[in-house]
């Protein structure tokens, strides 16, 4: 019953942090670029399996709390898209599948449990999370790209379904991101912008395994309420008793 909670605690609250930073990028499979999706992504992906890592790993010797997070993520998005996007407002699968970090995951918990120190693994943990985002995506990413006639005409997948579920906004954001200045490093902006995304984890980790080990302090506070009531203040514990 606590494993049950837990998990659906957790799933909550970094699918909420999730879908507010990262939105859009995740929600439609034509937001998917080479360049803002590719950074964004692992960028705010990182947080929660930071944190995680230090309660896992620092109170239980657990190395799999990057997983356990992510797989959270996930469980919480297909909810999402499933009852969300699908039944309520009848998309296709095919448009609107979240993106996975599994693989980036299972690298981080692997080099926390094999250096067992929190800044190895954010220094190679992090970026090979933000590097392995693209990769671990793109076998699904492919079909999209694949030619198919439709009325005499070759286009691909992916246009025959920006054709069909057309949405506005979508065409200007693409034409925006072709024509961005990472265009300009060989083509391949997917790596440019993942290089830099691993940069950024490395330091998103340092913040959010700081932040899980605040989070896990016990700290007391005075009862102000009982002088209220008419009841005695709690008595001060003496230096003997504290000695002891």
């Amino acid at each position: 019953m606590v494993a049950v909670i837990l998990f659906l605690a957790i799933t909550s609250a970094f699918h909420l942090h999730f879908m507010l930073l990262a939105g859009d990028w995740d929600f439609w499979t034509d937001w998917k670029d080479r360049q803002y999706w590719v950074t964004l992504t692992p960028i705010v992906a990182i947080t929660f399996p930071a944190a995680l890592h230090y309660v896992f790993w620092e109170k239980f010797r657990l190395p799999f709390g990057a997983t356990f997070a992510i797989v959270c993520l996930i469980f919480g998005e297909w909810m999402n898209r499933y009852f969300g996007f699908h039944v309520w407002s009848y998309f296709p699968f095919s448009e609107i599948w979240p993106a996975t970090m599994i693989p980036g995951a299972i690298v981080l918990d692997v080099v926390l449990l094999l250096t067992g120190n929190f800044f190895l693994t954010a220094v190679i943990g992090g970026i090979g999370f933000a590097l392995l985002f693209y990769p671990a995506n793109w076998p699904m990413l492919a079909a999209y790209h694949l030619p198919m006639e439709v009325m005499n005409s070759v286009v691909s997948v992916a246009d025959y379904i920006g054709y069909t579920f057309t949405r506005t906004a979508t065409p200007e954001y693409l034409r925006f991101i072709e024509r961005g200045t990472l265009r300009t490093f060989g083509g391949h902006s997917a790596w440019v912008a993942s290089f830099f995304a691993g940069f950024v984890c490395m330091l998103m980790y340092f913040a959010w395994w700081y932040l899980g080990m605040l989070l896990t302090k016990v700290v007391t506070v005075p009862n102000k309420f009982k002088q209220l009531m008419g009841l005695k203040k709690d008595p001060r514990p003496s230096s003997e008793q504290l000695a002891v």
